[in-house]
């Protein structure tokens, strides 16, 4: 019996329902399954029950599941809603000298340093990429060279996604309190080779310093990309 939370998966993700809904209707089920018995009465169905949202609340509070970024992810898709994207792609219309290549570039350096101190949640695509970042990389080319072809559009939204995902990956292993420090550290004593976080996390440093490097250089090359392809607007000249 207790196996018909199995079955409720199954049968939620072929019909395509919500996903936290399929999991928690099939927690509740394995739940009233396991406490079911020929001779149940209705009043330990309802223990049950109350037993397994018990067992999520003590879940969230011990572990904290829910990060509070999902909340701001509310206020974001409000703002959005309100206009942020437009008013983010006017500003950068106005600043000259912005070009997608230095915006990003300057992103980059921004996150990767915020990552180097375990600031890891400040940036990301959905709270800063989507609403921010792409909108203002976008308004930068087209102040520059006027309408974007959607093939030019979607390339441009990819160098903001990896900027983000660049800075990310190699600024935060120089902070010795996060998780890719104490896996790698996990790792290499699997192997039998004992090393201290705070020496993975110096060593981090100069990979760091290289792949901003390495970036720019592609940010830069971006930039001239551009250049070739869709030339100056006319009234820019």
């Amino acid at each position: 019996m207790s196996l018909l939370g199995i079955a409720v998966l199954v049968l939620g993700f072929v019909l395509r329902a919500n996903p936290l809904l399929i999991v928690v209707t099939a927690a509740l089920v394995t739940g009233l399954a396991a406490a079911w018995t020929p001779g149940a009465d209705a009043g330990t169905l309802a223990d049950a029950a109350v037993a397994t949202l018990a067992s999520f609340g003590k879940a969230f509070h011990t572990n904290r599941y829910v990060s509070v970024v999902w909340l701001v992810l509310a206020a974001i898709g409000t703002l959005e809603r309100l206009g942020l994207q437009e008013r983010a792609r006017t500003a950068i219309a106005h600043v000259h000298a912005a070009t997608v290549g230095r915006l990003l570039a300057v992103y980059f350096v921004l996150r990767q340093a915020t990552s180097a101190v375990g600031l890891t949640s400040l940036g990301g695509h959905a709270q800063m990429v989507r609403p921010l970042v792409a909108p203002m990389a976008e308004g930068a080319a087209e102040a520059k060279y006027g309408p974007l072809p959607d093939a030019v559009r979607h390339r441009i939204r990819a160098h903001c996604a990896a900027a983000d995902n660049i800075a990310l990956f190699f600024g935060e292993d120089i902070f010795i309190a996060i998780a890719s420090i104490l896996l790698i550290k996990g790792f290499l004593e699997q192997s039998g080779i004992i090393v201290e976080p705070f020496a993975l996390s110096r060593w981090a440093i100069p990979t760091a310093v290289v792949a901003l490097v390495v970036h720019v250089g592609r940010l830069w090359l971006f930039d001239r990309r551009l250049q070739r392809t869709l030339g100056v607007k006319e009234d820019a000249k």
